[in-house]
């Protein structure tokens, strides 16, 4: 087998391991919540994904966690997630697939821009800016798209403050270190992949 062909398969398996990962994660953290919203996990194979294979496969796994997050919505999995599908299922799809897609690309294009000058520092950047593209994306959606539902939901107190204190907050936080926490593993799945690549 050429080294391209071993190189290839060694990606498509890689790449199906972290769908798996994501997948499993995403719905086992779909009941763990704080608030409305379900906190995120499957950031971190995301990440992994984006900084061994590049920012296409980090825009891939955001659209597999994406996918995912839509199900749960549609399904009423996610109770906050399926009153935003109620109130306007196109821009749920929408919302959903550009925050997750794009929390995978930006993660993938800053690791590569990073890791020729420190690989340790490319993971944390790529694992802080991933939550931050998720987090925000998912604010300004609901901004923009659903306000009545966001009002309804922070009773008559001010939207921006229900926002960063009641609705994405504490997960934010909780995603947010978590992925600072994991990062040094990261680096060291990446390294190990490498090498048995390589």
């Amino acid at each position: 087998m050429s080294n391209t062909r071993k190189s290839n398969v060694y990606r498509m398996t890689g790449l199906a391991i972290l769908s798996a990962i994501i997948i499993v994660l995403q719905v086992f953290t779909t009941f763990v919540r704080f608030g409305p919203f379900s906190i995120t996990l499957a950031l971190i194979p995301i990440v992994v994904g984006a900084a061994m294979y590049g920012v296409g496969a980090g825009a891939y796994l955001g659209a597999v966690f994406s996918a995912v997050v839509i199900i749960m919505c549609i399904t009423g999995g996610d109770v906050g997630g399926f009153m935003v599908w109620s109130a306007n299922p196109f821009m749920c799809i929408v919302m959903c697939t550009l925050k997750g897609t794009m929390a995978g690309l930006c993660a993938g294009a800053v690791y590569k821009a990073l890791k020729e000058k420190n690989k340790l520092l490319a993971v944390i950047m790529a694992a802080l800016v991933s939550p931050i593209v998720n987090t925000g994306i998912f604010i300004i959606g609901m901004l923009l798209f659903f306000r009545e539902t966001l009002a309804a939901w922070a009773g008559g107190s001010d939207l921006l403050s229900y926002i960063i204190l009641g609705l994405t907050g504490v997960n934010f936080l909780i995603e947010l270190g978590v992925n600072m926490i994991l990062s040094p593993v990261v680096v060291k799945i990446i390294d190990a992949v490498q090498k048995t690549t390589h």
